[in-house]
C-alpha cells in the first residue's frame, strides 16, 4: 500500500514537471529551438511545445462589427515594448516577449499597430517592420501585406524621410500586389501631402489598370500633390477632367487650385477661381478667403486685403486670428495705424486675443506716425496682457525712442530687454549708436560700437552707417574716414549709404578732390548711385562753381543703366538757392539743347526755384514772358529764346 501511495506521488510530481517545463519556464533559458523536443535532466522525454500563435489585432470577434472594436491586450504591450526609452534592444525585447508567450504577430496585427500613431518614433516603426518581415512559426514564413506598407510609408511621409520612403514603395512595386481602394486612398493622401509626383502617378496608374474608380478624395490630393510639387499645370488638367466628369470640384478643390496659383505668383487666376466659386455656388470657407489674402499681403494689396476681410463679415464666414493679422498688418504698412487699431479693438471685443504681431505692427506704425506715446501705451498693454516682447518688439520701441532723442528711455528699455534675455541683435545698437551720435554723444556711441561685439553682436554695414553719420554731422570727418577704412578692412562692404555720407562730410569742409575720389571709389566697386548719392555730389560741385563736371557725371551714369529723373530739377534748385541764377539759367539751356527735357517742365522748375528761393519779381518776369519756350526769327532762322535772357537782361 505505501509502495503504491510513493508511486503515484512521484508520478504526479514527475507530471507536474513537464507540465511546468513547458509552460512556465524562464523566456531566458529558452531552448534556441524551441520547435524541438527537450529532454530534461529526470530522465523522463517531455512532448514537443505548441506552435506560436500568430495574434490579430482584434481578438474579441464580436467587436468587429461596432465603429470602435477593442484592440487585443497583445497590442498596448507590443506598443510598450516599441516606446521604452531604452531601444537599442528592442528587437531582442520583442524576441523574448514573443517566445515567452508563443506568439507570433500576423501582418493585420503589423498594420494595425503601423497605423494606430502610437509609436512615437518614425525610426522605431521602420525597424519593427523590419523584425516583424523575419518572423517565422506555424508551418511558413511571415509575408507582410499591402496594408503594412502603405502605413509605414504614411509614418515615413509624416517625418520627411524620403529615402525610406522610395525603399519602402519599390518594395511594394517588386511584390506586385493588387491595389486595393483603401490603400491607393491612403498612398495618394501621402505622396500628395509631400509632393511626391513619381511615386503619385505610379498610384494613379495601378488605380486605372485595376479598375479603381477615384473619388473626390482622391482627385482632392492628387491635385494636392501636383500643387505641393509645383506642377501647376498638370493640376489644371485634372481639374478640368472633373469639372467635365462625374466627380466635381468641391470647395477643397477650389482651394488647393487657388493655394497653387498663389504659391507661383499667379494672383490674378487665384482670383478667378475664387470668382468662379461664387458663380457656381461653391462655398467659401475661411481657409478660401485667408489664402487669397495671404497672397493679396504679399503683392502689398492691402486694400484688396481689407475688402476680403469686410467680405468674410458680410457672409458670416469665421474670421480666424491669422485673417485679423494680415488685415492690421496692411494697414499699419499702408500707414493707417488709426484705422489697424479700431479693427484691433473689435477684435478684442468679439473675444478673440490678441497676439504678438499685431502688437508689433501696431506700434511700428505709430512710430512712424511719430505718436510716440501710443507706443509706449500698447508696450505697457501687451505686457499686461500677458505676450512676452522679441526683440523685434523690443527694437521697435528702442528705434523710435532714439529717432526723437528720448535716449535715457532708450536705454531703459535696452537693458530691460537684456534682462528678460530677448536676444540683442545689430539693429539694437545701430539705434542706439544713431540716437548718440546726432546727439553729439560721441563717447557714448563710441563705447557701444566698441561693446556689442561682447555681447556676441558683429558689426554690420548699418551700425557702422550709424557711428560713421555721427561723427560726419559732429565735424570730424577724418575720424569717419578712418572708421569708413576700418569697415573696408573688417570685411564689412560699405553700401551706398555709407559714401553718401562720406561724401557729404568731404563737401562740407570744401574738399571737392576727396568727395571724387570717393565718388570714383564707389562706382570701381560696383555699388549703383542712387537719387541722393548724386544729389550730394551735384550739389557739392554746383556750389563749388563745377556745374559742368556734375553734368558730365550725370551723362556717364545714362550708359551704366543709371536714370536720376530729378537730378536737373535738384541742381537747379541748388543754384537758385545759392544765388547764382545765371547759372542755373546757363544750366537748364544746356538741359534743353541736350535733348534731356522739354522747355516747358524746365521754365517750370525754374519758376518754382525762384519762389521758393524768394525771388518772387523774376519768378513773375519768367512767367510773363517767352523765356525758355518762345522763338525768334533771325532772318530765315527761327530760334528758341535762351533762358539766359533772363538775367541779361
Amino acid at each position: 500500500m505505501r509502495k503504491s501511495l510513493l508511486k503515484s506521488l512521484s508520478n504526479f510530481i514527475n507530471f507536474s514537471r513537464k507540465i511546468h517545463f513547458t509552460r512556465y519556464q524562464n523566456p531566458l533559458n529558452l531552448d534556441p529551438n524551441p520547435l524541438s523536443i527537450s529532454k530534461p535532466r529526470w530522465g523522463f522525454t517531455t512532448t514537443a511545445p505548441p506552435p506560436p500563435e500568430w495574434v490579430q489585432p482584434i481578438s474579441d470577434t464580436s467587436d468587429v462589427i461596432t465603429p470602435h472594436p477593442k484592440p487585443s491586450p497583445w497590442v498596448d504591450q507590443i506598443v510598450n515594448l516599441l516606446n521604452d526609452d531604452d531601444s537599442t534592444n528592442m528587437e531582442l525585447k520583442l524576441d523574448a516577449f514573443c517566445h515567452k508567450w508563443f506568439i507570433r504577430l500576423s501582418p493585420n496585427f503589423v498594420s494595425y499597430v503601423l497605423n494606430s500613431g502610437r509609436v512615437t518614433k518614425p525610426e522605431l516603426a521602420f525597424r519593427f517592420f523590419k523584425w516583424a518581415g523575419k518572423q517565422k512559426a506555424g508551418g511558413y514564413n511571415y509575408s507582410h501585406n499591402l496594408e503594412c506598407y502603405v502605413y509605414l510609408i504614411d509614418v515615413l511621409c509624416s517625418c520627411k524621410d524620403y529615402d525610406k520612403v522610395k525603399f519602402v514603395f519599390n518594395e511594394v512595386k517588386k511584390k506586385g500586389f493588387l491595389m486595393n481602394v483603401k490603400s491607393a486612398n491612403l498612398l495618394i493622401k501621402s505622396f500628395g501631402n509631400h509632393g511626391l509626383v513619381e511615386e503619385l502617378l505610379w498610384v494613379w496608374k495601378e488605380m486605372k489598370e485595376n479598375g479603381i474608380e477615384p473619388s473626390l478624395f482622391t482627385f482632392n490630393f492628387l491635385i494636392n500633390g501636383l500643387v505641393n510639387s509645383m506642377f501647376i499645370e498638370s493640376a489644371e488638367q485634372v481639374f478640368e477632367v472633373m469639372e467635365t466628369g462625374v466627380v466635381k470640384p468641391d470647395t477643397v478643390t477650389y482651394n488647393t487650385m487657388i493655394k497653387g496659383y498663389c504659391k507661383c505668383g499667379k494672383t490674378k487666376n487665384a482670383v478667378e477661381k475664387f470668382n468662379r466659386m461664387g458663380e457656381k455656388n461653391i462655398e467659401r470657407d475661411k481657409i478660401t478667403y485667408l489664402t487669397l489674402m495671404q497672397a493679396y499681403y504679399s503683392d502689398n494689396d492691402y486694400d484688396s486685403c481689407l475688402k476680403l476681410y469686410n467680405e468674410m463679415e458680410e457672409n458670416n464666414v469665421e474670421i480666424p486670428p491669422h485673417a485679423y493679422s494680415l488685415v492690421i498688418g496692411g494697414l499699419c504698412k499702408d500707414g493707417k495705424p488709426m484705422e489697424g487699431y479700431t479693427l484691433f479693438e473689435k477684435m478684442i471685443q468679439t473675444g478673440r486675443k490678441a497676439n504678438l504681431s499685431m502688437y508689433t505692427a501696431l506700434m511700428d506704425a505709430y512710430a512712424k506716425s511719430g505718436h510716440i506715446d501710443e507706443v509706449i501705451r500698447l508696450f505697457e498693454r501687451m505686457n499686461i496682457d500677458g505676450l512676452k516682447p522679441d526683440e523685434v518688439t523690443y527694437g521697435v520701441i528702442v528705434n523710435v525712442l532714439c529717432k526723437t532723442g528720448r535716449l535715457e528711455e532708450a536705454i531703459k528699455y535696452f537693458e530691460l530687454c537684456k534682462e528678460n534675455k530677448v536676444a540683442v541683435n545689430a539693429m539694437f545698437y545701430s539705434s542706439l549708436i544713431d540716437g548718440f551720435g546726432k546727439a553729439g554723444r560721441l563717447d557714448e556711441a563710441e563705447k557701444l560700437f566698441e561693446e556689442m561685439v561682447n555681447d556676441g553682436c558683429s558689426r554690420d554695414s548699418y551700425c557702422y552707417n550709424a557711428f560713421i553719420d555721427g561723427l560726419v554731422k559732429n565735424n570730424k570727418v577724418d575720424e569717419a574716414l578712418l572708421l569708413f577704412n576700418r569697415m573696408e578692412n573688417e570685411g564689412c562692404d560699405p553700401t551706398v549709404y555709407t559714401y553718401t555720407i562720406i561724401m557729404n562730410g568731404l563737401f562740407n569742409e570744401h574738399r571737392n578732390e576727396e568727395a571724387l575720389k570717393i565718388w570714383d571709389l564707389m562706382i570701381d566697386k560696383g555699388v549703383t548711385p542712387t537719387p541722393a548719392s548724386f544729389r550730394v555730389l551735384s550739389t557739392g560741385l554746383c556750389l563749388s562753381g563745377k556745374v559742368s563736371r556734375a553734368c558730365k557725371i550725370l551723362d556717364e551714369l545714362a550708359p551704366m543703366g543709371v536714370v536720376i529723373e530729378t537730378a536737373c530739377e535738384d541742381m537747379i534748385n541748388v543754384l537758385v538757392k545759392a544765388g547764382r541764377v545765371d547759372q542755373a539759367c546757363k544750366l537748364a539751356d544746356g538741359i534743353i539743347d541736350r535733348g534731356r527735357e522739354v522747355p516747358g517742365r524746365v521754365r517750370t522748375i525754374l519758376i518754382n526755384a525762384l519762389r521758393k528761393s524768394g525771388n518772387s519779381e523774376m519768378a513773375m518776369k519768367l512767367m510773363h514772358s517767352k523765356i525758355g519756350i518762345g522763338y525768334e526769327r533771325m532772318g530765315t532762322v527761327k530760334k528758341r529764346v535762351k533762358f539766359r535772357l533772363l538775367v541779361d537782361k
